[in-house]
């Protein structure tokens, strides 16, 4: 059964995308921790982050890594923290966050955003991305 995130990669579900290219993409969290959590996934459907092969695991961070240095020229924040939990969705993701403080990290203190705020933040990213890569 295809995840939350696959029907997302496919367009069933809409997203804020961020960034995208052949192997993964990022959108920003519907449910964020932080103005600017950034979701990074694969496009190929893995449970577990460690079911990754080496150069998949790589790649991922690679992405990840492009995509935080985005979030960090438009989010205003102290640092970028990244996680992997994977319990709430069987498909590996990684959890960029704009951190500026310890509660923005612990997944109990949750923003909310317009739908006209989604939008401008997902185009600011995205263009910070393009413009590095």
């Amino acid at each position: 059964m295809a995840t939350i995130f696959s029907k997302i990669i496919s367009g069933e579900i809409p997203s804020y995308k961020v960034a995208e290219n052949q192997d993964f993409l990022a959108f920003l969290d519907i449910n964020p921790n932080a103005k600017g959590h950034t979701l990074c996934i694969p496009k190929k459907e893995t449970n577990r982050l460690f079911d990754l092969s080496m150069d998949e695991y790589t790649a991922l961070m690679q992405f990840s890594y492009s995509v935080a240095k985005a979030i960090e020229k438009v989010v205003e924040c102290n640092r970028v923290g990244l996680s992997v939990i994977g319990l709430e969705v069987p498909h590996v993701h990684v959890h960029l966050i704009p951190l500026n403080e310890m509660k923005n990290a612990q997944f109990t203190h949750k923003e909310n955003l317009t739908s006209e705020a989604y939008q401008s933040l997902a185009a600011d990213i995205a263009e910070a991305y393009k413009s590095q890569n």
